[in-house]
C-alpha cells in the first residue's frame, strides 16, 4: 500500500488509542483470567451508612489495586519515537508516596519499557505481528526506596494489532492440468490455493478473492473457490492442445489497497477419439512379381488419424475382391501401416490382375459416438510375369524294379513343364552327390531312368536320387525332385543255419532224445513269407544214429536213435542237413551240424565233451592237471635263472687285490679336465697285457669291421714290460687304416671357474711337496677322496 496511506492510518489508530488510555482510570475493569481482584488501601475501614437499622452494616465496594486492560500495539510501526503502549495506574499512586512501576516478562526491557514513575509502557522496537502475535508481560508496584512490593503482581497481555502487509501465496504453484477436449463449458478443470500471512480474523486482510489475468475466453474461475473452469465450448486438441492460464489471489476482499499474488496453470487437452482414420490415398496400385515367396510383403497402404495414441490405432482388413484367399493383410504396431502380404502363389498366366477394397477401422471408440471410426480405400494389384523354374508332374516319384533287371532297363519317367508362357524345353538330369555309384542313369530330353549297374535288394532295398530339370534356353532356373526307387525281391538267396549250431549227446542218453533243434534264415523277403524243408543228404538218408523231425514252425528237432554213443568209440560227429526254401525257383543249401558225444552227470549235465577226460582219475580233469604242470614247470624255471643269475656275477678280470696299485693311480702332469683324461686308454689293458685272445677294440671310435688278431703279434707273459707294450699299441694304432682322423688327445686350454677347490696347478704353489699339507682334500667329496690319502701318507711311505 502507499507508504503515505499506512502513516496516516497508524496516525488514526494512536489517536484512538490514546482517547481509550484516557478513559481508563475511569472504567472498572476485570482482570485477565476472569477472576475478581480487590485490593484494599492501607488503614481502610468499611464504612456504615447512616440510618440503617442496628445489626445491619453498610457495604462498600472495595477499590482495585490495579487499573488496566488489554493493550494493543501497531505492527510494522516505524516512528522516530518509541511509541506509547499504555500506561499502568495504581489506586496507591497518590501523592506524596515514593513508588515504583516494575514490568518484567515476554520483551521487558528489550521490546518493552517501562517508566518507573509514570507507568508509562512504550514499544522499543518494531513489531512484526506474523512472527509474534501476542506478549504476556508482569507489572508490580514496589516501594522506591526499599525495593519491598507494594502488592502481588499481576499479568497482563499486549496484543499486536495487525496490518495488511503480507501479499497473497500460491505456494503450490506454478500449476499443471488437463482436461478433455470438447469438455463442455462449465467443467471444472483444476483448483488453486493461496494463503495470505495476515490475521484471518481481524479485519479483511486476509479475505482472498481470485480472478482471472490471461487465459480468458477459454477459461474462467470462481472468485471465492478458485475453480479453474471450460469457459468455451468445442475446444479441440487438434487445434490447440495447451493454454497457460494466468490466475490471481487478491486480499482486503478485492477492494481497492488490497495486496495480490499471481500464478500460472498450464493447461493441456486430453485427446478423445473425434477423428476416424483417413486413407492417404483412395487407390493405390502395387506390381508384384509372379514368384513372390509366400508371406512376403507386396504393399504398404496407410490410413491417417489426427487422433493420438490408442485412439489413432486402427486394423486393416480386406472387405472385398479377395475371393480366392490370396492376399491378407495386417497392420504394423510400430507404423500403423496395412502391409499387403501374399497367402497363395501368384501365377502370371492365369491371372494378371487383382482389384481389392481394404478398410481402416480405429480400434477405439467413444461411447455414444456411434460405433468406431472407419475408411475405405481401393488397392490394384498387377502381377507382373518373371521366369519360373520348371515344374514337376509329382513333387515325389515312386518307382520300382526287380533286383534281376538287366542293364538299361527303364525304371520309369518324370516329366516337368516351363510355366511361363514360352513354354521352353526342358532337360533332365540325375544330382550325383545323391547317386555316389552312378547306379542309374537319365535321358536328358524324356527323363527317361535307366539302370546302369546291377541292383542287390539284400544289400539296398531303397535307392532315393535326386532329378533336376531346367530350362534350355537359362539353366539357372532349376527344379528338383525325389525319386525313390524300390527294388523288388526274387529268390536269389539259399537259406542257411540261423547261426553256427553244436550239439551235444550224453553217453548215458536215452533213444529218441532231442538233442538239438536247428532253424534257418533266408535273406530273400518272399511276398508269402518264408517256409523252409529239411532233409538229410542222400547218402546219409538212412543214417544209423540221427534222425530229424519236422516242428512245424520252420524249425526241425535232432534225435538220436539208440543209446550206444562211447567217446572212445567216436567223439564227434557230423550230420549234413539240406535246406530248402519255398522260392521260385528254390534255393537250397547244405549245412552241416557238429555233434560232441560227452560225458554227463545222471541229471544229464554235460561234465566233458573230451576222450582224455576219460583216461584221468575219477575227479581231476584235464583242466586241473594242466594247472598244476604250469606251476611246475614255473617254479623249475625261477630256479634256474636264480642259479644262472649268481653264476654270472661280474667279478675282476684276472687281479682281485683291490690294493693293486696300477689300478687306482692316475698321473696328473697337466690341468686336464679330471676324470675325462682317463677316457683316453684303458686301465684293464695294464692288467691284462693279453686282452681278449690278444685283441682288444678301441673305446674312443666304433670300428665298422671286426678285426681279427694280427698274425705275428704274440702278448708277452704277465710280467712283460709295459712301456714295451704301450710303444707296440701306439705303433698299431698309429698304422690302422679303419681309425678316424684324429686321435684321443684332448686339450683343456681353460680350467674353468666355480670350482671350490680353486686351481690343481702346481705353478700356482708357493711351497715344496714337503711343506704342503694334502688333508684338505679329504673335504672335497668322494672323487677327492683318494688322492687325498695318497698324498697324507708320511714321509717314509713316500720314498717306499
Amino acid at each position: 500500500m502507499p507508504k503515505r496511506s499506512k502513516e496516516m492510518l497508524v496516525d488514526l489508530w494512536m489517536s484512538l488509542l490514546l482517547v481509550w488510555i484516557t478513559c481508563v482510570p475511569s472504567i472498572s475493569a476485570t482482570p485477565i483470567g476472569g477472576q475478581s481482584r480487590t485490593a484494599q488501601t492501607e488503614g481502610s475501614v468499611p464504612a456504615v451508612a447512616s440510618g440503617l437499622g442496628e445489626g445491619q452494616r453498610l457495604l462498600s465496594r472495595a477499590k482495585r489495586g490495579w487499573v488496566w486492560n488489554q493493550m494493543f500495539v501497531l505492527e510494522e510501526f516505524s516512528g522516530r519515537d518509541p511509541i506509547l503502549v499504555g500506561r499502568l495506574h495504581t489506586d496507591l499512586d497518590v501523592g506524596g508516596k515514593n513508588i515504583k512501576y516494575v514490568l518484567a516478562g515476554e520483551g521487558a526491557g528489550t521490546i518493552f519499557a517501562i517508566n518507573e514513575l509514570t507507568g508509562d509502557i512504550h514499544a522499543m522496537k518494531r513489531l512484526d505481528r506474523e512472527e509474534k502475535a501476542e506478549y504476556t508481560l508482569t507489572a508490580q508496584v514496589i516501594n522506591a526506596d526499599t525495593d519491598e512490593p507494594l502488592e502481588p503482581p499481576s499479568e497482563f497481555i499486549i496484543k499486536v494489532q495487525d496490518i495488511n502487509d503480507n501479499p497473497p501465496q500460491f505456494i503450490e504453484g506454478p500449476y499443471r492440468a488437463s482436461v478433455p477436449e470438447m469438455s463442455g463449458v462449465g467443467t471444472p478443470v483444476t483448483r488453486v490455493t493461496a494463503t495470505d500471512a495476515d490475521d484471518p480474523v481481524y479485519g479483511n486482510s486476509a479475505k482472498l478473492i481470485y480472478s482471472i489475468l490471461d487465459g480468458q475466453p477459454y477459461f474462467s474461475v470462481d472468485p471465492n473457490s478458485a475453480t479453474i473452469k471450460i469457459a468455451l465450448h468445442g475446444m479441440d486438441r487438434e487445434m490447440r492442445e495447451e493454454y497457460l492460464v494466468v490466475i490471481q489471489a487478491k486480499d482486503m476482499g478485492g477492494h481497492m489497497g488490497g495486496l495480490s499474488g499471481t500464478t500460472t496453470v498450464t493447461i493441456t487437452l486430453t485427446d478423445i477419439n473425434d477423428n476416424p482414420p483417413k486413407f492417404t490415398k483412395s487407390l493405390y496400385e502395387f506390381g508384384i512379381p509372379e514368384d513372390l515367396p509366400i508371406g512376403k510383403t507386396g504393399g504398404k497402404v496407410k490410413a491417417d488419424d489426427r487422433d493420438i495414441g490408442e485412439n489413432a490405432k486402427s486394423t486393416y482388413n480386406i472387405i472385398e475382391g479377395d475371393d480366392l484367399g490370396i492376399f491378407e493383410i495386417v497392420t504394423d504396431a510400430q507404423t500403423q501401416e496395412g502391409i499387403l502380404r501374399l497367402k497363395k502363389p501368384l501365377d502370371y498366366e492365369s491371372k494378371k490382375a487383382y482389384t481389392l477394397k481394404v478398410e481402416a477401422t480405429n480400434i477405439r471408440s467413444e461411447p455414444g459416438s456411434g460405433g468406431p471410426f472407419k475408411d475405405t480405400a481401393t488397392v490394384k494389384i498387377v502381377v507382373e510375369d518373371a521366369d519360373e523354374p520348371p515344374v514337376f508332374s509329382k513333387p515325389m516319384y515312386l518307382l520300382e524294379v526287380s533286383e534281376n533287371a538287366p542293364i538299361n532297363k527303364v525304371i520309369g519317367t518324370v516329366t516337368a513343364r516351363d510355366p511361363d508362357s514360352s513354354g521352353s524345353p526342358i532337360r533332365y538330369f540325375i544330382d550325383r552327390h545323391t547317386d555316389l555309384e552312378r547306379q542309374f542313369n537319365i535321358n536328358v530330353d524324356d527323363g527317361k531312368i535307366t539302370l546302369a549297374k546291377p541292383l542287390d535288394r539284400e544289400t539296398d532295398m531303397w535307392h532315393n536320387i535326386t532329378v533336376t530339370a531346367a530350362e534350355v534356353g537359362n539353366y539357372s532356373q532349376i527344379s528338383r525332385a525325389i525319386v525313390a526307387i524300390r527294388v523288388m525281391d526274387i529268390n536269389d538267396n539259399a537259406p542257411e543255419f540261423a547261426t553256427e549250431y553244436e550239439a551235444f549227446l550224453c553217453e548215458n542218453g536215452k533213444p529218441g532224445q532231442v538233442i538239438q533243434t536247428v532253424s534257418a534264415i533266408d535273406k530273400d523277403d518272399p511276398i508269402q513269407g518264408h517256409y523252409f524243408d529239411y532233409s538229410l543228404v542222400p547218402e546219409m538218408f538212412n543214417n544209423p544214429n540221427f534222425t530229424i523231425k519236422n516242428n512245424q514252425d520252420n524249425s526241425i528237432s535232432i534225435v538220436t536213435k539208440h543209446d550206444s554213443f562211447r567217446r572212445q568209440k567216436q567223439e564227434m560227429y557230423f550230420l549234413p542237413i539240406i535246406v530248402t526254401d519255398n522260392g521260385n525257383p528254390p534255393m537250397s543249401s547244405t549245412n552241416t551240424l557238429t555233434i560232441r558225444v560227452c560225458g554227463c552227470s545222471r541229471d544229464g549235465i554235460v561234465q566233458s565233451c573230451n576222450v582224455e577226460a576219460y583216461v584221468l582219475p575219477i575227479g581231476l580233469s584235464m583242466g586241473a592237471l594242466i594247472a598244476i604242470l604250469a606251476c611246475i614247470i614255473l617254479l623249475l624255471v625261477i630256479v634256474v635263472l636264480f642259479v644262472t643269475l649268481r653264476r654270472h656275477k661280474n667279478e675282476p678280470l684276472i687281479i682281485k687285490d683291490d690294493e693293486d696299485v696300477r689300478e687306482n693311480i692316475i698321473r696328473y702332469d697337466d690341468e686336464g679336465g679330471g676324470e675325462e683324461d682317463t677316457e683316453a686308454f684303458d686301465i684293464a689293458t695294464l692288467q691284462n697285457p693279453d686282452g681278449i685272445n690278444g685283441y682288444l677294440p678301441r673305446k674312443d671310435i666304433k670300428p665298422d669291421l671286426q678285426f681279427m688278431p694280427r698274425a705275428g703279434q704274440h702278448s708277452g707273459p704277465n710280467g712283460v714290460d709295459v712301456d714295451e707294450f704301450i710303444n707296440v699299441r701306439l705303433h698299431e694304432a698309429d698304422n690302422d687304416p679303419t681309425a678316424p682322423p684324429y686321435d684321443s688327445i684332448q686339450i683343456y686350454g681353460y680350467e674353468g671357474r666355480g670350482s671350490i677347490a680353486g686351481s690343481l696347478s702346481s705353478l700356482e704353489t708357493a711351497s715344496s711337496d714337503s711343506d704342503q699339507n694334502y688333508d684338505y682334500l679329504r673335504e672335497w667329496g668322494p672323487r677327492f677322496r683318494r688322492l687325498g690319502e695318497l698324498y697324507s701318507v708320511g714321509e717314509s711311505d713316500r720314498e717306499t
